[in-house]
């Protein structure tokens, strides 16, 4: 990864203060832990289908979530160092402790090899299938932040690129209850989708609030794909992420459990919540460690959380008809 960048910015005309432990340990964005929630489903899938051991679990599952947070925080270092120069283009990134104080480059990538070699260590603790997820979820964070690659500035790819995490925070959570089987690969991508909506909304929701305020040209200072992008063109790909998400989990419950079917109309209106914060001037959705303040959103998502949890758990076969084909008898008039 590149050093040769400089390490002091200017505040004004003077030099930027230096960093303290507490502006080091900022870069890792611990208040993001919430992110982590995306595991869950995963785990929890993993148990309703494969019915592990609980001994396993007591070690796997705090290993496990310590683990994928190291690993998170070591691409929230590289990704706020190498974004500096971009955030202090945003009108409200522009206030990280990267861009505002003056960091040692050794310090910062000595913090990210910390965290990611710890997270991978105690990744290699679970097993084989959550020390290899966890390898691809740090080299996500170096393809989307680093050169020549850094995915982040090309349109389409951005989002789903950011939102490939989704699905990697589904397997490690799969990993920590199965690491010999794979889940089913319709889950999988319908997860990708749903995060790339999720991404997508947030890059509406910024480029509603700064267009309109400061113009598209700002944008492009700070993400160069919003060069590429337009409202409309946002909108639309909400929408194709949303119905991809929708068809795949379809696929996924006719194939393994019926009971599904019940979570779609709550995963509708969480859908429909997103999208509507997105639409609103300074939406939350632009900070994702904010969304939990949403009272809508909350509440929403603790409806999915539970008829999910439910429809996991209990068994109702009278909704077998859903995935049996039938016709419906016309009687013939004579």
């Amino acid at each position: 990864m590149p050093t040769n960048q400089k390490s002091i910015p200017v505040v004004g005309t003077q030099a930027a203060p230096q960093g303290r432990i507490s502006d080091y340990l900022s870069l890792a964005r611990f208040d993001h832990v919430t992110k982590h929630v995306f595991v869950l489903p995963g785990l929890v899938l993993a148990y309703a289908l494969q019915s592990p051991a609980l001994p396993a679990l007591y070690f796997n599952v705090p290993v496990g979530l310590l683990s994928a947070i190291c690993i998170a925080s070591a691409n929230y270092v590289i990704n706020e160092w190498l974004d500096r120069e971009h955030d202090a283009a945003h009108p409200t990134k522009s206030t990280r402790r990267a861009v505002v104080v003056a960091l040692r480059p050794s310090i910062v990538y000595g913090e990210y090899f910390l965290f990611a070699i710890t997270g991978l260590v105690l990744g290699y603790l679970i097993g084989t299938l959550f020390f290899l997820t966890s390898i691809a979820f740090l080299a996500s964070g170096i393809l989307y932040n680093v050169r020549p690659m850094r995915v982040k500035d090309k349109p389409y790819l951005d989002v789903l690129m950011e939102c490939l995490n989704n699905p990697i925070r589904f397997l490690l959570g799969w990993a920590i209850v199965d690491g010999l089987t794979l889940p089913p690969v319709s889950v999988l991508v319908a997860y990708w989708m749903a995060g790339a909506f999720l991404m997508a909304a947030k890059r509406l929701g910024e480029y509603r609030d700064i267009s309109a305020t400061a113009g598209v040209a700002v944008l492009s200072k700070y993400r160069r794909s919003f060069h590429y992008y337009s409202e409309e063109s946002l909108m639309v790909s909400c929408f194709v992420y949303a119905m991809m998400t929708a068809f795949l989990s379809g696929v996924f419950l006719v194939k393994y459990r019926v009971e599904y079917i019940l979570v779609f109309p709550f995963i509708s209106g969480l859908f429909a919540v997103y999208i509507w914060l997105a639409a609103r001037p300074g939406s939350v959705v632009q900070r994702p460690e904010r969304l939990f303040h949403s009272r809508r959103l909350d509440v929403m998502l603790a409806a999915c959380i539970v008829v999910f949890i439910v429809a996991t758990f209990v068994d109702m076969p009278f909704l077998d008809f859903v995935a049996t084909p039938s016709f419906i008898s016309i009687p013939v008039l004579r």
